[in-house]
This record gives structure tokens, C-alpha cells and sequence, in this order.
């Protein structure tokens, strides 16, 4: 059999299979008098649907306009019992799924699944916008959604400073991306409670942006200062995405470096291990009202007073390089490591693979950096969380410093 014959049977099968699946969920409306299509009406329609992108764009337009004629027979005949219209629109897309089986079989099937979970689905997504999902919860995705899909992609992705480090479209995903975390934390919290939900949003947030992390689990326990403690214990596990990439980029561009830097991350890593625990045991406790539980998932202005920090450190930093140059390594590195620790231990790993420093020399320098960066961290705790927050962050911060540099010293 040739492979075309094999390519139109898989999707003559996959269109048939799609229009099963929906109709078997469709079938218990029709028990239910909320419709009068069931499994075979939809296996047909997908059947019709392929064999028409066999035909061609005739054949599609005739079907198309029988389906369309068949929707508007159905809806008159069940709309006494079903004022809605989720049956006929069921079938239009069936329709297309048959032709796009014969095209895209893989998408096509996916789709389909998807339809079908959709349908499948109406009492609980019915709950959850109804009951569980409140009006400002509704109105801050809209706005998450706006500011990520619409102002992103209008901002010019180029820098405008002398130094080239703002970049308005960069700033502005850095933004968007505080408000996923923050929004993140809000579903987590509600979900899984203050002791679990938090850090996990934390852990997970970190890799996006640990310090980002800090600053909306800052702006959580401003609103919240019962929850102080456990905003402070996600924000210390945020670090563990510092710690892991700062591995991962030691040991992409000087092997040699990282076999020096195991130990300064292992230390790093035990002790948020152990202010992670503590926080989860101080917040085995805690209780959030409803209220505040259901509260704003994000607040736009601390998002954008966030970036208007790191905005202006990055101008500080960028300047202060430019002054200083090469000449005084470990001020470099530390004033790189305001905005990110990542690039500063970058720079002295390549440093160290092309011959001009050694692992001896780049050590001091990103623990100088990973210090710095750690300090700004803080500051923005301070800045987003006020002082209850930053007092509680503090000590894991700063014992993660102390542990990393005591590890450097013992290392060399």
C-alpha cells in the first residue's frame, strides 16, 4: 500500500476517532434533553468533514454549509430545552477538526482531546468562575494577560542608554514576569495552604527570577503580615535556582572552577535546606482569612517599582564599570552582581578558561558578586516588603552569604 493511501487512512481514522470522542460526551446532553446530536451525528460530521479536504475547496465549502445548515436545525429543535449553544458550535469544530486530520494529523488529534476535556468539563468550569474565581482575581488576569501579550510586544527591543543595559522590552518582561510569580504565589496559597504553597511558589518562581521572587513574596507580606514568615521562607528558597545556575554556567565555560566551587554551593544549598524547614514549621500555624486569601493575585505598581530599582541599579553598576574597566577585578564583579550574579560569575569563568585569571583569583570575586547580589536582594525586601519582611529574610540571606565565603576560604 502506497504511503499516501496509509496517510489518508490514519486521518480518516483520527477524524473518525475525534468525532466519536466528542459525540460520546455530547451523547449524555442528549440524555440529559440539552441537545439532539449524539455520537453519530459528530462521527459523521467528522467523517464529512475529511473527506471533503480530499475533495477539495468545493468540497469543504459545500460541507461547511451543510454543518452550518445542520447547526441552525439543531439549535431551533433544542433551543426550548438549551438556551445555549455549545452543542452547534461543537459540531462546526468537528468539522474543521476532520479537515484538519487529513493535514495536521498530530494537531489535529491534540485538538480534539482538548474539545472534548472542554465539553466534558462545563460543571466544574462553570464552579470555578462562578464560585471560586472572584472579580478582581478575574479583572488582575485580564490585566496580566494585556500587559504580556499586548504592551510587550509594542516596547522596542533595543537598548537606550549610553552603556547599553536598558532595554524597555526587557525591563518590561521583568516586570511581567513579578506578576506571574506574584499571581503564582496567589493560586498557591490558595490551593495548598501558607506552609506548602508559598514555598513552592518560591521554588519555582526563583528559576524565573529569584530576586524578582523576593520582591512579590515582599509585596504578599506587606499585604499580609501574618504571613511574613512563610513570604520569607519562599523568598530564601528562591535561591536554590541562584545557586544551581551559578553552577550550571561555572561548569559550562571552566570545569576547572567549578571543581573548586562544589563546595561554596553545597554550603549555599544546606543552609536555605535549613531556613526552608524552619519557615515551614513556623508556618505550620498560620491561618489566612478568606478575605485575604481571596485578594488581589498582584499589585501592577510594586511590579513597576521593582524594575525601577533594578533599572537604576543596572545604570549604577553599568557606569561604575565603565569608570573602573578591568583594572579592579573584584569591584567589577561586585558591582555586576547588583543586577545579576549569573553574568558577573560568567565573566570570571571565561576569565578563567582563557588563561587570564586563576581559579584563586575568580573565587573572591564571585563570592563578592553572589554578596552583592544578595544585598540587593534585601534591599529590595526592604523596599517591597518593608521592615518585618526584611528582618525575617535576613537571616537566611545572610547565612547563605557567610556559608558560601567560609566554603571559598576553606577551598583554597
Amino acid at each position: 500500500m502506497a504511503v499516501a493511501d496509509l496517510d489518508t487512512l490514519r486521518g480518516l481514522a483520527v477524524a473518525l476517532g475525534l468525532g466519536l470522542l466528542v459525540g460520546m460526551e455530547r451523547e449524555r446532553r442528549v440524555d440529559a434533553g440539552q441537545g439532539i446530536a449524539g455520537v453519530r451525528t459528530f462521527a459523521l460530521i467528522a467523517l464529512a468533514g475529511a473527506l471533503a479536504e480530499r475533495i477539495g475547496g468545493v468540497g469543504i465549502a459545500v460541507g461547511g454549509a451543510f454543518v452550518v445548515l445542520a447547526t441552525l436545525a439543531s439549535y431551533r429543535a433544542s433551543r426550548v430545552c438549551d438556551a445555549g449553544v455549545t452543542t452547534e458550535t461543537a459540531m462546526l469544530v468537528v468539522f474543521l477538526l476532520g479537515v484538519l486530520a487529513m493535514r495536521e494529523l498530530v494537531l489535529a488529534a491534540g485538538l480534539g482531546v482538548a474539545v472534548a476535556l472542554l465539553l466534558a468539563s462545563k460543571s466544574r468550569v462553570h464552579h470555578f468562575v462562578r464560585g471560586v474565581l472572584t472579580d478582581q482575581e478575574l479583572h488582575d488576569a485580564l490585566l496580566l494577560a494585556a500587559a504580556a501579550t499586548i504592551v510587550l510586544p509594542l516596547l522596542p527591543d533595543r537598548t537606550i542608554d549610553p552603556w547599553q543595559v536598558l532595554n524597555l522590552r526587557k525591563l518590561w518582561l521583568l516586570a511581567v514576569i513579578i506578576m506571574v510569580i506574584n499571581a503564582a504565589g496567589h493560586v498557591a496559597l490558595r490551593v495548598f495552604g501558607a506552609r506548602t504553597g508559598l514555598l513552592l511558589a518560591g521554588l519555582a518562581g526563583g528559576f524565573a527570577s529569584s530576586t524578582a521572587t523576593i520582591a512579590s513574596m515582599g509585596t504578599r507580606a506587606r499585604r499580609n503580615p501574618e504571613l511574613a514568615t512563610a513570604c520569607a521562607g519562599a523568598g530564601v528558597v528562591s535561591n536554590v535556582s541562584t545557586v544551581a545556575q551559578l553552577g550550571v554556567v561555572a561548569g559550562a565555560l571552566s570545569p576547572p572552577l567549578l571543581a573548586r566551587m562544589w563546595l561554596p554551593l553545597a554550603a549555599a544549598g544546606a543552609v536555605i535546606a535549613v531556613f526552608a524547614l524552619a519557615a515551614a514549621r513556623a508556618s505550620r500555624a498560620v491561618q489566612v482569612g478568606e478575605a485575604e486569601v481571596k485578594g488581589r493575585a498582584f499589585e501592577p505598581k510594586h511590579a513597576l517599582l521593582f524594575v525601577a530599582i533594578m533599572a537604576t541599579a543596572m545604570l549604577v553598576s553599568a557606569a561604575m564599570l565603565a569608570w573602573l574597566g578591568d583594572a579592579a577585578l573584584d569591584a567589577t564583579l561586585a558591582l555586576s552582581g547588583l543586577a545579576d550574579v549569573h553574568a558577573a560569575a560568567a565573566s570570571a569563568a571565561q576569565l578563567v578558561a582563557v588563561g587570564r585569571i586563576g581559579v584563586d583569583v575568580a573565587l573572591p570575586g564571585i563570592a563578592l558578586a553572589f554578596a552583592a547580589n544578595s544585598a540587593m536582594k534585601l534591599g529590595m525586601a526592604y523596599a517591597t516588603g518593608g521592615r518585618a519582611y526584611a528582618l525575617r529574610l535576613a537571616p537566611g540571606i545572610v547565612c547563605m552569604v557567610l556559608a558560601f565565603a567560609l566554603a571559598v576560604w576553606l577551598s583554597r
